[in-house]
């Protein structure tokens, strides 16, 4: 029996419009379930279950959908450093505020 998982709201929210974003996307290609989910390697009803946005799917589920879709590198930048500005500002806050060389 697989473990229920309690998202904050706003995690939850995401998850639903990706799935409805992917079910768009399908769609928009005019792929069907059967097809997209053989492509995929996973079953229609997990298909079903990304496009709901379900916490509960692996998240090689959606990666491989991404994939079929032709969006797998935005996966990749989700949270890359370019996109991290609230890191940015920690780690800038961080720098030394002087550099002394070593006498050796």
């Amino acid at each position: 029996m697989s473990q229920r998982i309690h998202l904050p709201l706003p995690a939850m929210s995401a998850l639903r419009k990706l799935g409805q974003d992917i079910n768009e996307a399908r769609r928009r290609r005019r792929i069907p379930m059967a097809l997209m989910a053989q492509r995929a390697g996973i079953t229609e009803v997990t298909l079903i279950k990304i496009e709901k946005g379900n916490p509960n799917t692996a998240m090689a589920g959606y990666a491989s959908v991404l994939f079929v879709l032709g969006l797998i590198d935005k996966l990749k930048e989700i949270a890359d450093i370019a996109n991290d500005k609230t890191g940015q500002i920690f780690e800038a806050q961080n720098l030394p505020k002087r550099i002394r060389i070593s006498k050796e």
